[in-house]
């Protein structure tokens, strides 16, 4: 964006970004994820975004939020068994994305360091210091991820394996895709797989009242600002980053269904 502007004599606005979102000619799904993105760095920088939101609504609106196609929902048994044949780097961020519900980029750029706490009962992620995270703003609730119940030992044992500080995988979402698309055992799956058989897996729960809709936002990192049950920004600037404040979020109380 940075060259478009400056070819053409234009500021780093929200208005400006709105015209190199339009000019891009891309489609309509793709406009939208321009535009969320360039709405999350301009909030996270302090700049204005009020012209890019109205965009993303509109964009919203004329159904570019709806996908062409959605990837198959992958299920945890077929996920845990693939997971235990590979190597531990890989199978350590296979389980986190199926506990967190997360994108497979999410967690394959995790360091070392954002695990804030590793026991075999017990595994707290901050997510602020990924790619995705370093857009968003640090004072929401979902910016944490408690890991608990089923597999959560198993994650503690092989992050004793695993070299410290290293990405937790160097291996891309394209990478995974490819490495899937010539496996027989996965074939038909790809890495967002992961997060939508995660999420499909939760949504009885909500049915039989087991678990609030709401907590299932915060662990996908869907959670609107000022949704039903969350802290606000001032408490959580209060709060700061630790453990105590990632237990008092609760998503520990949906990863222990995964």
């Amino acid at each position: 964006m940075l060259a478009w502007t400056s070819a053409r004599g234009l500021g780093m606005t929200a208005d400006s970004a709105c015209l190199f979102v339009a000019a891009t000619g891309i489609r309509p799904q793709g406009q939208l994820a321009y535009t969320k993105a360039l709405s999350a760095s301009f909030g996270a920088m302090g700049f204005e975004n009020h012209p890019l939101r109205v965009l993303a609504k509109a964009l919203r609106g004329g159904g570019a939020a709806i996908p062409d196609s959605q990837a198959t929902p992958l299920e945890k048994e077929k996920l845990v068994s693939y997971a235990r044949l590979q190597q531990p780097s890989v199978h350590l961020a296979l389980l986190v994305a199926w506990k967190t519900a997360s994108r497979w980029a999410e967690v394959a750029d995790l360091s070392f360091a954002q695990f804030l706490l590793v026991t075999q009962k017990e595994v707290i992620v901050d997510w602020f210091q990924t790619p995705k995270g370093r857009t968003h703003d640090p004072f929401k609730a979902s910016r944490f991820a408690v890991i608990q119940g089923p597999l959560t030992t198993e994650i503690a044992m092989l992050f004793k394996k695993c070299a410290p500080f290293a990405p937790l995988t160097r291996l891309s979402t394209s990478a995974l895709d490819s490495l899937w698309g010539q496996s027989v055992q996965m074939q038909g799956y790809t890495a967002h797989s992961i997060k939508r058989g995660a999420v499909k897996h939760l949504l009885p729960l909500v049915t039989s009242g087991k678990l609030s809709p709401h907590l299932i936002d915060r662990l996908t990192k869907h959670e609107e600002e000022g949704g039903p049950g969350t802290l606000s920004r001032t408490t959580l600037r209060y709060a700061g980053g630790d453990v105590d404040l990632a237990r008092a979020l609760e998503t520990g109380k949906v990863t222990r269904h995964l």
